[in-house]
């Protein structure tokens, strides 16, 4: 790799336990909870588990140390790193396509995560339990109708995240990491205990993880693939921007590794806590929006103790959403920061407040803009919100060819200097592997999710 001849960042990750907290802080997020369960559930259970398993060690591992080694090797913001490691401007596109659907995502992610906040506000004041069983959709219904609500809630979080950002590496994100790790353990392990010892055990665990390889198909695999890749944050330039703060010595594949184990053990406690209650208490096991929204707050109202229970789950959320969020962040921020001269604080907040304003328009989505789809003349985006939009671009162009572009560079053009220099500290087969996965299984795994979305 060309060394770029740029300073080291003053920052630096205190240890490497901080360095896996908040690496896999920055993945572990709300898709892990509510999306990844009714995906195994519906793709043929442990058979669907299985192939995300593969799919994150031979897919999204190479691809994370990919990224981690562009950000240790430059020691420059996302948008300038891939260039000086490569030598040729060029293939900046990477970070810069990276950094662009972070931004996008951090615009939409935090009205998710505002949704949250407000639930979780609603539980521990017993709204949800007047609401009763019955009209529960129609107090979400109600809140999704309320824009300036719904945006006031928004304000809140993206508050919350900018205040920690701003406090720097050491004052801001690792603490917040550090109690987020934890915290989202015990509050996980403990809805996990009450679930199997009140909900459908044998009805939720065998719709999750019965083996049924007949459930499998090309789209499954992909589904699974996809999960994959997108749950690690690939292509968001996260870990371009965290790769920066890593010192030598730090392994870069262990550390990826540590991300997707992360990953999976807190999908898998998902998915106990969630479908024995479900079923439990004869409820329709939806994904999404639906799961989270309608059908477990009305679990919520019926249980013993759903109160409290119900503001848990909410809490979690809530932790689930935060560090990811402020990865997002991440790499936008050392970009305004190293192109404007501005101070931390001044970069985030400016990043903070210009993404509201963009999400006004995912908060509209649902209500006043329902009907209104901005890019409807392309046949692609003939039925998309605004929400809707900034999702699939992010999501299904910019964060699929970033990757591509970084398998290419890495496994290709400087896999040699990668190899000898960004895998030094591990051994001599891990390193052959990450790179042979870079160059031939990587690129075809990403195009062939890529080319499904588009289909």
């Amino acid at each position: 790799m060309a060394q770029s001849g740029a300073a080291r960042p003053a920052a630096a990750w205190s240890s490497n336990l901080s360095v896996y907290l908040c690496t896999a802080g920055a993945s572990v997020g709300l898709g892990s909870i509510w999306r990844f369960p009714y995906l195994a559930g519906t793709g043929g259970g442990s058979a669907f588990i299985l192939i995300f398993i593969l799919a994150c060690v031979l897919v999204a591992t190479p691809l994370l140390a990919a990224e981690f080694a562009l950000g240790r090797q430059s020691r420059l913001s996302p948008p300038d790193a891939a260039g000086a490691v490569a030598g040729n401007s060029r293939w900046n596109a990477i970070g810069i396509l990276g950094t662009l659907a972070a931004y996008l995502i951090f615009s939409y992610y935090t009205v998710i995560a505002a949704w949250v906040l407000a639930y979780a506000w609603k539980c521990a004041i017993g709204l949800l339990a007047a609401a009763g069983p019955q009209h529960v959709a129609e107090l979400w219904t109600q809140f999704q109708a309320r824009p300036l609500e719904v945006a006031a809630w928004h304000a809140a979080f993206v508050a919350l995240v900018v205040v920690i950002s701003a406090r720097g590496l050491q004052g801001g994100i690792e603490p917040a990491n550090k109690i987020r790790a934890p915290a989202l353990l015990v509050l996980l392990l403990i809805l996990v205990v009450y679930a199997l010892a009140t909900g459908d055990v044998t009805r939720g665990l065998s719709f999750a993880f019965k083996p049924d390889f007949s459930a499998v198909n090309a789209q499954v695999v992909l589904a699974a693939i996809g999960q994959a890749f997108y749950a690690t944050g690939v292509g968001q330039a996260m870990m371009i921007a965290f790769g920066a703060y890593i010192e030598r010595g730090t392994s870069l594949v262990r550390t990826s590794l540590v991300i997707t184990a992360s990953i999976l053990a807190v999908s898998l406690l998902a998915t106990m806590m969630i479908f024995p209650l479900v079923f439990g208490y004869g409820m329709n096991p939806a994904q999404g929006p639906a799961l989270v929204f309608d059908v477990l707050p009305r679990v919520f109202t019926e249980m013993p103790a759903g109160r409290l229970i119900g503001t848990l789950f909410f809490l979690l959320l809530v932790l689930a959403a935060t560090t990811p969020s402020i990865a997002l962040l991440e790499p936008v921020a050392a970009w305004v920061m190293s192109r404007f001269g501005m101070s931390r604080t001044a970069a985030v907040w400016t990043i903070g407040v210009t993404s509201w304003v963009l999400g006004i328009g995912s908060v509209l989505s649902f209500n006043l803009w329902a009907t209104w789809f901005p890019l409807g003349f392309i046949p692609v985006f003939a039925h998309k919100t605004v929400f809707d939009v900034l999702d699939y671009v992010s999501s299904n162009i910019m964060m699929p060819v970033g990757a591509l572009l970084t398998s290419i560079l890495v496994g290709w053009r400087v896999s040699q200097v990668f190899e000898r220099e960004e895998l030094a500290e591990t051994t001599p087969i891990a390193r052959t592997a990450i790179v042979w996965l870079l160059r031939y299984v990587c690129p075809l795994a990403i195009l062939a999710v890529f080319v499904a979305t588009l289909v």
